[in-house]
């Protein structure tokens, strides 16, 4: 029995519900897939089942019959429901007078009804576009609106497309008003427009007391947690009530690596470890199980306002509501019921859930707790396991088990490392999450309790970032596999044939024997001896998306200079350990564009750094103050390199080629091109030859160097502006280089590197290497001159960027 992880089950599972679940869930997402008549057809085959096993299959013992009845009694009338509800819900979805004014790109005046917290979306900075959140989703649902003077009746859901400044603090409830462009909604869902808005909300009315209440608990937990350094900080408020506003973005990509993803947004976990705290205060007071049930629905209730109301707080509420009343009437065992009554109540409620990969993601863990992880507990235990290490181990491995099609089928990879990192997180998430709680209930009343709570919880939050740090890094951590319906199928057959083979002796055997074969052969290809960095390596151009990021080898191990950071810290981070760089003499940032100078925090947190070297320029003024402020902050001094100045370290030779003292450096008003048109130019010479260093130089920067007949012969080069069309023939020409390197991101809505570009190199006989094809390249010396080898591509995606400059 396995009670420690908030639910209590065991023994015979009572099925007679399941059924009714799997006609009410299939009939909605074949309704919002294939079109609403499809809910009433399969409901209606429902029915029929439940009328054809009330009357033929009465059973032989009274049992059978009980089973039966119940069964058919459960199919008949959710049959009915999803037919008659269902049908009509889809159907006012499918023909809402909205949906067809969005697919001809109407505006719209509309008055909506915010129904869900403001997300934020990252964007990864490019060109003079600082990174971070500058928009925010907010789903929302149409109260009335007027399209060319003419009123429209719709209710329908809508997905809000806004600036954050201006829309992130509404909260659930508020009625406002805005002037929208209307755009169609992704298809198979309950959405039936997407408006996207440019001014700021108006008419904005009063949110709920309640929403007014949950909004200070949750800036109380936020502020408490000030006293916590940067990234933990962040990180307690996503593990308490989901919000990441604050957590770094490398933090959440690392913890998406590691198969801890789940942590950062509210789901039955949260509620169990909430819900079990209180049951087991109320029964320490020697309460009754009905008494200790209600107070754990208080809390249940009260947890879910906290959080708000998303529809995974909400489908983790309903199924924590149905075990506790389950508990109550005294039924411990009936995980299973309750799950399936949990699944048939928010399938109806919101047929969007049908369609949810998360609501998907939820079900089948619970599922797999309910029924495999008991078993696997007990047969350890069996086998001389402690009971609570054997229950440790069975719940993740269980609920991963079961996820693991899902996640592949959707992301396309296959995480190896999950299960052993929520193995290493699970006992540090109840107390975490009990405290963030506590300080969130006390904070607005006094606020130095509320840091000593949070005080307390930083160790656990720290060492839930050691191990997604960790096990992220960890090389094959996640593994590519086909994507969709198909790679999700071919999982679900692979793991099925996996936990069949297990069940028979001599199958297990011979499993184990290619288990260890793998071991033996890939563990020393993959993480022993990776093949990277490749030995002798003198210039590494990192894969860090849509910007660029070149790291030089200086001779001495460990030590090596840096030109440019690229747009955000987490990529180049994760080169420069790859490559074990600790010392950083100096770091070059071309110019001041975002996608240039984003991860500068990469080099500077972690690692030793000489000094931050710039050109003469000073624009855009942001990027400028935030280089200051990040090098006063980590103690290195900025120096200005200009034309003519050289640089030298035991097997590196740095040339500034440019700009000179001069050049007119651009203005407050300068548009990208005069920003790129300043950026520092550089050769160096590395034991693999000369390598040339062009920053995001444009045309008329090229034409300076080439009047001024500066020499720009190189054996390899750093294509400028990402493989931009505007690079003239005559520097490919100039550097006769035999590489070239272009520093892109995968699927960038920039058309980089363009094929007018391409074709220039493919004319001079140069070798081309991309980062979003190759991933990290690195250039090494052989006795026949400069060698490329690639690592292969990252298979995340490019962060969003803005307009180009």
């Amino acid at each position: 029995m396995i009670s420690g992880w908030g639910l209590e089950v065991g023994g015979r599972q009572d099925w007679r519900l399941v059924p009714a679940a799997l006609v009410v869930w299939p009939a909605t997402m074949a309704g919002l897939l294939l079109g609403w008549w499809w809910t009433a057809v399969a409901g209606l085959v429902g029915v029929a089942v439940g009328v054809v096993v009330l009357v033929r299959f009465r059973g032989r013992s009274a049992l059978a019959r009980w089973w039966c009845r119940g069964m058919a009694w459960s199919l008949l009338v959710c049959g009915l429901l999803v037919t008659l509800a269902g049908t009509v819900r889809l159907r006012a979805v499918a023909e809402d007078p909205i949906r067809a004014l969005a697919g001809a790109g109407a505006s719209a005046v509309v008055r909506v009804e915010v129904t869900e917290r403001p997300k934020p979306v990252f964007s990864a900075g490019f060109g003079g576009q600082q990174g971070g959140v500058w928009s925010v989703v907010v789903p929302a649902r149409v109260v009335s609106a007027v399209v060319a003077g003419r009123p429209v009746d719709s209710t329908g859901a809508v997905v809000v497309i806004a600036s954050a400044d201006r829309w992130r603090a509404l909260l659930p409830g508020q009625l406002v008003t805005a002037t929208a462009a209307m755009a169609p909604a992704k298809p198979g869902g309950m959405t039936v427009a997407v408006l996207r808005v440019r001014g700021p909300p108006e008419a904005v009315t009063e949110a709920p007391v309640w929403q007014r209440v949950a909004q200070t608990l949750r800036a109380g937990l936020t502020d408490a947690a000030a006293v916590l350094d940067p990234e933990p900080r962040g990180l307690l408020p996503a593990l308490v009530v989901g919000d990441t506003d604050e957590l770094p973005q490398h933090v959440v990509e690392e913890f998406q690596a590691a198969g801890l993803a789940h942590l950062l947004a509210v789901s039955g976990s949260n509620l169990a470890i909430v819900c079990v705290a209180v049951l087991l205060l109320l029964r320490t007071l020697r309460c009754g199980p009905r008494t200790a049930a209600a107070g754990a629905m208080l809390a249940l209730a009260g947890f879910v306002v906290l959080a708000g109301p998303e529809p995974s707080v909400l489908r983790a509420g309903v199924m924590g509501a149905v075990g506790l009343l389950a508990l109550a009437v005294g039924r411990q065992r009936a995980a299973l019921p309750a799950l399936a009554v949990a699944v048939i109540v928010l399938v109806l409620w919101d047929p969007a859930m049908a369609v949810s990969i998360g609501f998907a993601l939820s079900v089948l863990a619970t599922g797999g707790l309910v029924l495999i992880a008991p078993r696997w507990a007990d047969r350890l235990a069996a086998r001389g396991v402690p009971r609570g290490l054997a229950e440790a181990l069975a719940v993740p491995a269980a609920a991963h088990l079961v996820t693991a099609p899902v996640v592949a089928g959707f992301a396309g990879e296959v995480s190896l490392v999950a299960v052993v990192a929520n193995l290493l997180a699970a006992p540090v998430v109840a107390p975490a999450t009990v405290l963030g709680v506590l300080a969130a209930v006390v904070a607005p009343v006094t606020s130095w309790p509320a840091e000593v709570l949070v005080r307390v919880a930083g160790p656990e939050a720290e060492w839930l970032i050691l191990v997604a740090r960790h096990a992220s890094g960890v090389p094959g951590a996640v593994i590519g596999w086909p994507g969709g319906w198909l790679g999700g199928v071919l999982l679900a057959g692979c793991v099925g044939l996996l936990v069949a083979a297990l069940r028979r002796r001599w199958l297990r055997t011979l499993v184990g024997v290619l288990l260890t074969g793998l071991l033996v052969v890939v563990v020393p290809l993959r993480v022993i001896a990776p093949g990277w960095p490749p030995d002798g390596w003198a210039v590494v151009a990192c894969d860090v998306g849509q910007g660029d990021a070149l790291v030089l080898a200086t001779g001495d191990a460990g030590r090596a200079v840096v030109v440019d950071t690229g747009p955000e810290a987490a990529p180049l981070d994760g080169c420069l350990d790859r490559l074990d760089v600790s010392r950083v003499p100096l770091v070059v940032l071309s110019h001041l564009h975002a996608d240039h100078v984003g991860g500068l925090d990469a080099v500077l947190a972690d690692r030793a750094v000489g000094a931050v070297g710039l050109s003469r320029a000073r624009e855009p003024r942001w990027a400028w103050e935030e280089v200051r402020s990040k090098a006063h902050e980590a103690g290195v001094s900025v120096v200005q390199l200009t034309a003519g100045q050289r640089l030298a370290w035991p097997e590196l030779v740095i040339e500034v080629l440019a700009p000179d003292e001069e050049e007119v450096m651009p203005r407050a008003e300068s548009d990208g091109t005069e920003i790129n048109n300043a950026s520092l130019v550089l050769r160096a010479t590395t034991p693999a030859g000369r390598v040339l260093l062009s920053g995001d130089v444009e045309l008329s920067a090229q034409a300076r160097l080439l009047d001024a007949r500066v020499d720009l012969s190189a054996d390899v080069i750093k294509v400028p502006h990402h493989g931009s069309r505007y690079t003239s023939p005559e520097l490919f020409s100039a550097a006769r280089a035999r590489i070239a390197l272009v520093s892109v991101g995968a699927g960038n809505r920039y058309g980089h590197p363009s094929p007018f570009t391409l074709r220039l190199l493919a004319r001079t006989g140069a070798l081309v290497l991309r980062t979003d094809k190759g991933g990290d390249t690195a250039i090494v010396a052989t006795e026949a001159g400069p060698k490329a080898v690639t690592r292969g591509a990252s298979r995340a995606p490019p962060g969003r960027a803005a307009k180009p400059p």
